[in-house]
This record gives structure tokens, C-alpha cells and sequence, in this order.
């Protein structure tokens, strides 16, 4: 009989995916609504530990407080002024909204329930496939087929995200996730962090990025930003990008989040992009207790930077590929 199985539950009037490794006695809890991870909960010291900080319960999966664990896409983040100019067409994804009601940001499907494709498992791991297609709507007239694949294995998990755009025009699209972990309760101000970045991205107040190259500042010019070691968060607040991220001989680039004066931890991996960072100091609900490193394709308002003009472009028919996941380190 395999180590890994898949379930499927109720919590609420949301159904729940279940992932199982029976043998290391880890468990990956996924809600259809969103796709977003509401568990991943692993044996420590003979004790069930949950590792993310995602929504308790029904109701949070449907509000969704501090975004925790969105799937964004076609786009991460912010788009300034919820305008964007694409093939020299202007688009406004919120017509008639004027002043401070103008936001856009983490794409379209955080209130989207996905339908499930696949739901199976082996010897090697435990898989679940969630989908959904971006419809035209105001401000973005293209149509993207989106397939969510989670996978439980022996390291951690994987999620990989598969775009592909089944419209008639070249559209602008991609991916990033918004995850939240915490390796104890209390606050996060004792955990080590590592982010294997050279470059810290710059934003203005609305957390929009410079333009150009006023974007990029090199982080032996940001010490206080500065985590290439691994060092205590203490009392730093985060909400910042970074780039030029280092590649490990594997081909993946890992952050890693440690537990002080102990060996555990985990390593959030990428294979390209970018990584952000953000301490939750704003948060209404429970500021602090847990860190989101997000990895993203791109920087946030890439739909209006020209060095991401070429990134973000996706053909008619052709699919792209972001992966990322989780590692556990004990």
C-alpha cells in the first residue's frame, strides 16, 4: 500500500483537498475555492505542527483577510492606478471608479472556485489538480486557461502553475503566490530568514516600484534590508521585493526560514523570478505571527514596465510554466 493518499472533505460549505504522506505523517490541506493552502501540518517532536498560517475556517477561505495563500494571476500585486498600457492599447480595469476606490492588485481568481481535475497518488507522491479559466472583463479582454498543481512528496510540496492562453491575441500574464508560514507561535522577531538576493526593489508609497532602473538598488547599499545571511528578523518591517536572486546548483532558488537555536526549518524554492517579503505589520489579524515570502514571475506592476514588456507576454496557444514550493528542513 502507498505512503501517500488523497481525500476529499467538508469544512463548512467549502469542499477541501487532502493530501497525505501516512509514512513521515505530514498532511496538505487545499480549499477548491481559491486553490489556496489552508494546511500543511508535519510531525515535530511527536507533535502535529502546522507550518502555514492560512484561513481557519469557512468563512475566512470566502472573505479572505491578508490574501493568505492567493493564487494571482494573470497578474502579482499592484497595478498602478489599475491602468495598464499593452500592445499600445490603454486598459483600465475599473472604469468609472474614481480616487482612492481605484486598487487592483493579485489578479482575478482569489474569489474563483476551481474545479478539480485530477485527484490521485503512487508511491512516489500525492497530487491534486485544480482549475479554472480567466474570462475577458473589463480592462484585460483575453482568455486564460489556469491549472494549479499541487504535489505532496518527501521533501515538502510543489505547486506548479500552468498558463496558457486560449484567446486570439497576445495577452500580458504572470504568476505569483501569496503564502504565509510560521514555525512557532508567537511572533516572528526570533526567526533566522535568508533571501539569496543581490538587489532590493524600490516603491514609492503605494508599493509601486520606481521606474527603470530607480527600481534596483543594490543591497550593499540597503544593509538594513540585507538578509544573504541568514540573520534574526527582529524588529524589521518588510514589504519589500527582490531580485537578482542566486540559484543553487540544482537549478532552484531557495529562501530560507529557520527557527533560532534549532535545526528547523524550511526552504520557499523558485525557479525564476522574484521574491517578496512581508512581515504583515498591517494586518489586522494577528500582525507579525507569521511571514509571507511570496515568489513572483515578475515584479508587481510589471503591465506597465518596459524591462518586463517581454516576460509577461503570452502568444495565442502557448502555455508558460511557474513552479515553486515547499521544503522541509528538520
Amino acid at each position: 500500500m502507498s505512503a501517500y493518499s488523497t481525500g476529499r472533505v467538508r469544512l463548512g460549505d467549502q469542499d477541501i483537498v487532502i493530501l497525505t504522506d501516512a509514512v513521515r505523517q505530514r498532511r496538505l490541506r487545499i480549499a477548491c475555492h481559491g486553490a489556496v493552502v489552508i494546511g500543511f501540518e508535519v510531525l515535530l517532536d511527536g507533535v502535529m505542527h502546522d507550518l502555514v498560517d492560512g484561513h481557519g475556517n469557512a468563512d475566512e477561505i470566502v472573505r479572505r483577510p491578508g490574501s493568505r495563500f492567493a493564487i494571482m494571476a494573470p497578474f502579482a500585486g499592484r497595478i498602478d492606478d489599475a491602468r495598464y498600457v499593452f500592445d499600445g492599447v490603454k486598459q483600465d480595469l475599473q472604469p468609472g471608479v474614481a480616487g482612492d476606490a481605484r486598487a487592483s492588485r493579485h489578479g482575478f481568481v482569489r474569489d474563483t472556485t476551481f474545479a478539480i481535475e485530477t485527484l490521485d497518488a503512487d508511491e512516489h507522491g500525492a497530487r491534486a489538480t485544480l482549475t479554472t479559466t480567466i474570462d475577458p472583463q473589463p480592462g484585460y479582454p483575453h482568455r486564460i486557461a489556469l491549472s494549479i498543481n499541487y504535489r505532496l512528496d518527501a521533501s515538502g510540496f510543489t505547486l506548479e502553475a500552468r498558463m496558457r492562453n486560449v484567446g486570439e491575441q497576445v495577452a500580458p500574464c504572470f504568476f505569483g503566490w501569496h503564502p504565509y508560514f510560521r514555525l512557532a507561535n508567537g511572533l516572528l522577531d526570533d526567526w533566522q530568514l535568508q533571501i539569496p538576493a543581490e538587489t532590493v526593489i524600490r516603491t514609492n508609497a503605494d508599493l509601486i516600484a520606481f521606474p527603470g532602473t530607480a527600481a534596483c538598488v543594490s543591497l550593499d547599499d540597503a544593509p538594513a534590508l540585507d538578509f544573504r545571511e541568514p540573520r534574526a528578523i527582529g524588529d524589521s518591517v518588510l514589504d519589500q521585493g527582490y531580485t537578482d536572486l542566486q540559484t543553487d546548483d540544482d537549478g532552484r532558488i531557495r529562501t530560507r526560514l529557520q527557527q533560532a537555536g534549532s535545526d528547523r526549518g524550511i526552504a520557499i524554492w523558485q525557479e525564476r523570478g522574484v521574491m517578496h517579503a512581508f512581515t504583515g505589520d498591517s494586518l489586522s489579524d494577528g500582525a507579525r505571527r507569521s511571514i509571507a515570502l511570496e515568489p513572483m514571475e515578475c515584479m508587481a506592476n510589471a503591465f506597465n514596465r518596459d524591462d518586463c514588456a517581454e516576460a509577461i507576454r503570452l502568444p495565442p496557444g502557448v502555455e508558460r510554466i511557474f513552479r515553486c514550493g515547499v521544503e522541509v528542513e528538520l
